[in-house]
């Protein structure tokens, strides 16, 4: 298998394209995440946080330098369960749904 050194920049978009399908965000929808922090690991992966501006939630995901993504990514946030919809009345329907379920279930 081929490894590739790629630009901080792709691979954040790597994650974004990764997570966006993986969460099934519509096309209209995916402009409002965006990549945080990438930060490499040695020369083998990297880590890439990725949020929604404003909110204090993130995913952190792990990309490889094949540029595979693992599937087993976390999210975080500082917002309690009970508090699940705390934040998200000015965002699209899709998004507020995904972290509303993303904060109910840690």
């Amino acid at each position: 298998m081929e490894t590739l050194n790629r630009p901080t920049d792709d691979v954040g978009q790597l994650a974004i394209a990764f997570l966006m399908d993986d969460l099934e965000v519509p096309t209209e929808d995916q402009d409002w995440f965006s990549v945080l922090h990438v930060r490499p690991v040695g020369e083998t992966w990297s880590v890439v946080e990725i949020g929604v501006e404003g909110l204090p939630d993130k995913w952190v995901l792990q990309v490889y330098d094949t540029g595979e993504c693992d599937p087993s990514y976390t999210f975080s946030s500082p917002v309690s369960a009970s508090e699940a919809d705390t934040g998200l009345a000015d965002l699209p329907e899709a998004i507020a749904n995904i972290l509303a379920t993303e904060r109910t279930y840690p």
